[in-house]
Formats: structure tokens, C-alpha cells, sequence
């Protein structure tokens, strides 16, 4: 058993030191998923990684909401699915009104393309994340592995606890399947 999973074990049984010990232990690579994730991002994001990691983290070890996790993969595949929660909720927050969510920016330096190829409407695909999860969880959980926590196949197969050739299956089901869905949402 590792230390992280030791470290889990020991906050799911409510030692409150635990959650201590967990963090320098998990930070940088929390700090590298969500490094990536935000590079994906369009630009303006104003939200950087160290802050999407300390909200995932607080939402994942704070007191009132205590979880229970089967392993270091289990831990960041949760993990993964709270920064997709926090990164929508932001989402979310700017499209509204208040927000300015009517409005778009325009850049005056440089005319850009409308939409480089990295970027996706993260609204977009977490309605379309949803959809897919009610016919096929799996692959919606393997999606969120793969796209939010930046696993590559054998370790999401592994964390899903199914065959790598399975999850290379699924992960080529749900690209196609969701870009499908997202052209259509146009």
C-alpha cells in the first residue's frame, strides 16, 4: 500500500492530521493535471492551476464532505471530476449576464481564427458528457479520466479496472460520439 493510500485510509477514518500529510504528497502532480487541463482552455481564463487545485482539493478532503477512496487512482480520478465540476461552474458563472456572458472579447492586437482546434465549449461537452453517461457511464467515466485528469489509456483502464484494449474501445466510441453530439449543439 502506498502512502497516498495509507494517507486516505487514514482521513476516511476521520484523523484530521491526515489531510496534512496528503497534500505535498499529491500537489504537484494535482498541479500538473491541472496545468494541462487549463491549457486547453480558451483564451482568457482567468482561473490558474494552483488555484483549480486548491478548490478540488478542499472540495475532495473538507471536513463536511468526507469520501471514501479505494486507491491513489480512485482518489485522483475524483480529483479529476472535481476540477470538471469547478471549471463548468465557472463556466457557468461567466456566461451570465452579470458577468458580462452576452459580450464577447475581442482581441485588437491580432485578428485570430474563430476557434483554434484545441479548444472546446466546456458547457458544451459537459451537457453532452451528461447524455452519454446515461447510456454509457463507462465511457463518460473514462472521458473525464482521460480529458480532466490527463490519464492516458492503460492507467484510466486500469483505475476503471477493465482491459486497456477495452478502454482503447470506448475511448474511440466516445470521441466520435460526443464530436458528433457537440457539431450538432452548434
Amino acid at each position: 500500500m502506498t502512502n497516498v493510500t495509507q494517507i486516505l485510509s487514514q482521513i476516511e477514518q476521520g484523523d484530521p492530521s491526515a489531510a496534512e500529510q496528503l497534500l505535498p504528497l499529491v500537489y504537484d502532480e494535482l498541479r500538473k493535471l491541472a496545468a494541462a487541463r487549463l491549457a486547453l482552455e480558451k483564451p482568457g481564463q482567468t482561473l490558474q492551476a494552483t488555484a483549480l487545485v486548491n478548490e478540488a482539493y478542499i472540495r475532495l478532503v473538507g471536513a463536511e464532505n468526507p469520501q471514501q477512496w479505494d486507491s491513489r487512482g480512485h482518489f485522483f480520478a475524483a480529483a479529476a471530476e472535481a476540477m470538471r465540476r469547478i471549471l463548468v461552474e465557472q463556466a457557468r458563472r461567466k456566461k451570465t449576464l452579470r458577468s458580462g456572458g452576452g459580450r464577447q472579447r475581442i482581441s485588437l492586437s491580432v485578428v485570430e481564427p474563430e476557434s483554434s482546434p484545441g479548444e472546446v465549449d466546456l458547457l458544451g461537452l459537459d451537457e453532452a458528457l451528461d447524455k452519454l453517461a446515461t447510456s454509457h457511464p463507462r465511457k463518460a467515466q473514462l472521458v473525464k479520466l482521460r480529458y480532466f485528469a490527463g490519464l492516458t489509456i492503460a492507467q484510466a483502464a486500469e483505475t476503471l479496472k477493465i482491459a486497456t484494449s477495452t478502454a482503447d474501445a470506448d475511448w474511440t466510441y466516445a470521441k466520435g460520439w460526443l464530436r458528433l453530439e457537440l457539431e450538432k449543439n452548434r
